[in-house]
């Protein structure tokens, strides 16, 4: 029985894709584990790098660029029916000695546990922003917003050292229970990037599980380019943002949002 498959989406980060694939087996020393990569049609040879220098990883190669959720969702349906966990993992992480072998540990002792995530920390060493938190209803967007604008400080704090359950974590590196993916299901295909985590992690806990941050495990996130400077991500995310609300929140809410969503995105800048 295979403990853990690690599922890389990776769409145009041949080095940094190679530079994850090389710290994993530190990071996963005493597990029985399986990588899969899933190349979002790369033009950078990401998918030929994988074939040609790590022969052992399940190389899947899609003919179009699906998205976070889609890409992610074949890489699932790949993975063998007696795994354990499946990793959700960035092409664009570092992956720390004995990090994922003690994420693994966690939810071995924390039957309870659908789905945990470890401090993501940035290339200086500080932890990353937005590696968790409340689901963005109405009064916790507005709290964000808040908090960013006229205290000049975070809703949350990313720097905790305390391990606990919380609404949702990043995808960037998220280890779910098998059996808690197979009834909670896969994720939301009708988002193209950005709060599909946040809903999986939401209809995880309406299943029954719980969502936990995990600050005794950290994993290096180079990261992308901004969301501020990239106008198409931007709209990515308050579409999704919009999707969320007219699933979980109903039509009042979705109008309430889109009334609010000129001054969130204002202060959100």
């Amino acid at each position: 029985m295979t403990t853990l498959a690690l599922l890389l989406l990776s769409w145009n980060t041949a080095d940094l894709l190679a530079a994850c694939l090389h710290s994993i087996p530190d990071g996963a020393a005493g597990l029985d584990y399986h990588i899969i990569v899933v190349d979002n049609a790369s033009t950078d040879g990401s998918a030929d790098m994988v074939a040609r220098d790590f022969p052992d990883v399940q190389l899947i190669r899609s003919a179009e660029n699906l998205g976070f959720a889609r890409g992610n969702n074949l890489g699932i349906r790949a993975v063998n029916a007696d795994v354990s966990y499946i990793l959700l993992l960035n092409s664009d992480t570092i992956v720390k000695p004995g990090s994922l072998r003690t994420l693994v540990r966690f939810m071995d002792t924390h039957p309870e546990a659908g789905a945990v995530s470890p401090r993501l920390l940035r290339p200086d060493g500080t932890p990353q922003p937005y590696a968790f938190g409340g689901d963005p209803t109405p009064g916790y967007l507005l709290r964000r917003g808040f908090n960013q604008v006229a205290l000049h400080r975070h809703l949350h704090d990313w720097a905790t050292e305390q391990t606990q359950p919380v609404d949702w974590v990043s995808g960037a590196c998220l280890l779910a229970r098998r059996a808690a993916i197979e009834q909670t299901g896969l994720l939301d295909e009708n988002m193209f990037m950005y709060f599909e985590d946040n809903d999986w992690c939401l209809r995880i806990r309406k299943a029954g599980w719980k969502v936990y941050y995990n600050p005794q495990v950290e994993i290096v996130h180079l990261g992308g380019q901004s969301l501020k400077k990239n106008p198409k991500a931007q709209n990515a995310y308050y579409d999704s943002l919009i999707y969320f609300y007219a699933k979980h929140y109903g039509r009042v809410s979705q109008w309430l949002l889109r009334l609010m969503l000129p001054l969130y995105r204002r202060l959100n800048r």
